[in-house]
């Protein structure tokens, strides 16, 4: 079902309807024809299930007051439910939360032993972590530096989170949920060297930093400095 200047358009799918909103009108606009396209439906049975409901917004951001309207017009006369509100834009929380998470944080220090560097995001360090230190992020960490401590990538889980070290001599590492420790004797640390997870085998590896790129996709679109899309 679609009207004339195409505010509104009714999609019929497997799992119920689709109602595309055009995000261009005007909210008022989007009411009058809403209450348009209610009315030329046909009553039925009120015994008969109320169909599901999709609100597509596009790129429309309602309020919560706009939201009570709609579904008070839509779910009136128990013909639909709105099953979800669908829109591409996100909250200013939900956006903080997400920069949040994957913004790069530059840390200049040295983490010495007892101390616990835990941040969101992806790390920078500068700066030595000590035997007895700690680093954690739920993205990826970067050290320019010594790694003797201990350095936890993909705290939240994130499985794709790599490690990389100008020197890695590192008491334990971890990523998401696995762990590989130190051996129990003696070692040289090794130079540019990275640990990222070998999903196949779930044990973490331990490589040379110019394998980052085949390993991790994010690093594959990095260009002048920022994450190609």
């Amino acid at each position: 079902m679609q009207n004339d200047n195409q505010i509104i358009s009714i999609k019929g799918t497997k799992d119920g309807l689709i109602f595309h909103i055009n995000d261009e009108a005007s909210y008022q606009d989007v009411i009058v024809q809403l209450e348009e396209v209610l009315a030329s439906v046909p009553h039925t049975d009120q015994q008969e299930k109320a169909a599901n409901v999709t609100l597509q917004l596009g790129y429309r951001h309602v309020s919560p007051e706009q939201k009570r309207q709609l579904r008070e017009m839509i779910e009136k006369d128990n013909h639909f439910f709105i099953e979800k509100f669908d829109s591409k834009v996100i909250s200013r929380e939900k956006a903080k939360q997400w920069f949040e998470e994957h913004s790069l944080k530059s840390i200049s220090q040295i983490v010495r032993s007892g101390q616990v560097l835990d941040i969101e995001g992806d790390l920078l360090l500068i700066g030595d972590v000590n035997p007895g230190g700690e680093v954690r992020a739920t993205g990826d960490i970067y050290i320019l530096g010594k790694l003797h401590g201990i350095a936890h990538a993909g705290t939240n889980g994130n499985d794709e989170a790599v490690i990389a070290a100008s020197y890695m001599n590192p008491n334990q590492l971890r990523i998401s949920q696995y762990i590989s420790r130190a051996p129990d004797y003696e070692t040289e640390g090794v130079y540019m060297e990275c640990g990222y997870l070998d999903k196949e085998n779930e044990k973490i590896i331990i490589d040379r930093l110019q394998v980052l790129p085949y390993v991790h996709r994010k690093l594959r679109k990095l260009k002048g400095g920022m994450y190609d899309g």
